[in-house]
């Protein structure tokens, strides 16, 4: 009798049940993540934010929390199985795609009530103020480009992904996070004036010409949405999908100033779209509309008014961009082909194609004048080289041989010299300096061996070069871009990107757009 007691508590309360994983995260983490795993104070804890945080690496974060944030180490609460348990369900789809419509995004809005200063409260010049992403904390440094003071240092949303955005006076910059929020800062008041939830995972933010709106690229859901610039309301929440109603992410979303539109990549669909961003023009140029013959529009897929789209299909979709400086050519690549494609934005269709092996970075891209003719250079994600693209005739100059896979190219109007460096590898760390007219590398300078070193920004006037050390412990070294000299070093935490507001607003050759 005791022998049939016992075996029937084993089967009520067996002894090696596995744990819930759905259960540990709405006891731990919802309170944090919410419990639609889609943020709340923390980010969204879903596959598509998550990345390249999986497996051993998400288990040992669960594990042993994360270095300055609120997220705490759950060794000493959790078991190993109950750790693997929360790991598993967080990383698994949610069960129905989510919704984020213009009430939900509208709901998240928060404005502060600061007091807008009248001139900036620095002496500094307000045009060459360079914004440092410091990843590790998330945290953005305000620097002054002449005597490389720190002027403040404000709190971002958690995972800063995409180059942040100035309106085209220089003084406002939206900064926009992996999980959708965009922040508006004010660089003359040093105060942070609001931020929304535009998305749930995003992909990076453009701005329009006239410096009106925002368009935010987001890959949950599959939409582009427009904010006002001036109070981050919801102009228009735009569905992406196909003709047939085929749903895809917005891989990127890029401003062409000279055309006043917006241009997206479209991840899953073997189309471009042109969003116009004035009132009574089209997404194309006067020329093509006015030199077509009646039914031309509706034969291109082109509407008209403010946010009309016109799409234009593509051999297969492309998910990187790179643009001519006056914005007529688009060359773009799929991450898993061997080559890449120009694309007339005037006409609509492709025109060339370009040998690009090694996952060519065309987001890093950047152009320069070279025996009179324009060429572009982009580095490869996958192989250690460089590729220099004749523009007039898209024709492959010169392949040039690096240490290493590389992620950034900078230069500057006023410097002879290209800054490359290479990311990954055994040689990461290292820095190429690259003479724009004989294409050969003068110099490599290695800043902190063993540690990642990457991405040049220039002042203003292209005197001194910033290069960030990309490590937790890291920091910002500034150099004479002449001389190759160290200046300085500013401590940081993982400083990633840095953007000066001269160079992004006057859109610079040496620098991505």
């Amino acid at each position: 009798m005791i022998r049939r007691i016992i075996f029937f508590s084993l089967l009520a309360f067996p002894a090696f049940a596995e744990p819930d994983g759905a259960m540990i995260y709405a006891d731990q983490c919802a309170g944090c993540h919410a419990a639609t795993r889609l943020g709340g104070t923390g980010p969204a804890l879903i596959p598509e934010s998550l990345g390249r945080i999986k497996g051993d690496a998400l288990t040992s974060l669960i594990a042993k929390g994360r270095t300055a944030t609120q997220m705490p180490a759950f060794a000493n609460t959790l078991s190993p199985a109950d750790i693997a348990a929360v790991a598993g369900y967080i990383a698994s789809p949610l069960a129905t795609p989510p919704v984020w419509n213009e009430t939900d995004i509208a709901a998240t809005r928060e404005m502060t009530d600061y007091t807008p200063a009248t001139a900036p409260i620095f002496t500094g010049d307000p045009l060459n103020i360079t914004l440092v992403v410091e990843t590790g904390d998330h945290h953005v440094s305000v620097l002054d480009g002449d005597s490389f003071a720190v002027l403040d240092r404000f709190a971002t949303p958690f995972a800063v992904h995409g180059g942040p955005k100035f309106t085209p006076d220089g003084r406002f910059v939206f900064i926009m996070s992996r999980d959708g929020w965009v922040q508006k800062y004010d660089i003359w008041s040093l105060k942070e004036v609001g931020r929304i939830r535009a998305g749930l995972n995003s992909r990076n933010i453009a701005m329009s010409a006239d410096g009106k709106w925002l368009a935010v690229a987001n890959y949950l859901p599959t939409t582009l949405t427009i904010l006002s610039t001036a109070d981050l309301t919801v102009k228009k929440v735009v569905p992406v999908m196909g003709r047939d109603g085929t749903p895809s992410r917005v891989a990127a979303v890029y401003q062409a100033p000279q055309r006043e539109t917006f241009v997206l990549a479209l991840k899953d669909l073997p189309e471009i779209w042109e969003i116009a961003t004035n009132e009574d023009g089209g997404p194309y140029s006067e020329g093509l509309v006015h030199s077509n013959e009646n039914g031309m529009e509706e034969a291109l897929g082109v509407e008209r008014g403010l946010f009309a789209r016109r799409r234009i299909a593509v051999s297969a979709p492309l998910d990187d961009f790179f643009f001519s400086p006056d914005y007529r050519n688009l060359i773009g690549t799929n991450r898993e082909a061997e080559t890449g494609v120009v694309v007339n934005l005037d006409v609509g269709r492709e025109i060339a194609s370009l040998p690009l092996p090694g996952m060519p970075h065309l987001g890093s891209g950047i152009t320069w004048d070279r025996d009179g003719h324009k060429v572009m250079a982009t580095p490869h994600l996958t192989e250690g080289m460089l590729s220099v693209i004749d523009m007039t005739d898209w024709s492959l100059v010169k392949t040039i041989p690096t240490d290493g896979p590389g992620f950034f190219l900078r230069s500057h109007a006023n410097t002879p010299y290209v800054w490359a460096d290479v990311f990954t590898g055994d040689n990461k760390g290292h820095i190429h300096i690259l003479d724009k007219q004989s294409l050969d590398i003068v110099q490599t300078l290695i800043p902190e061996p063993g540690k990642t070193v990457a991405h040049t920004e220039f002042t203003r006037n292209g005197k001194y070069a910033l290069v960030s050390i990309w490590e937790m412990d890291g920091a910002v070294i500034v150099y004479d871009a002449a001389t190759f000299k160290e200046i300085k070093r500013l401590p940081m935490s993982k400083p990633a990107g840095k953007y000066n507001v001269w160079n992004k607003i006057t859109f610079e050759d040496g620098t991505s757009h």
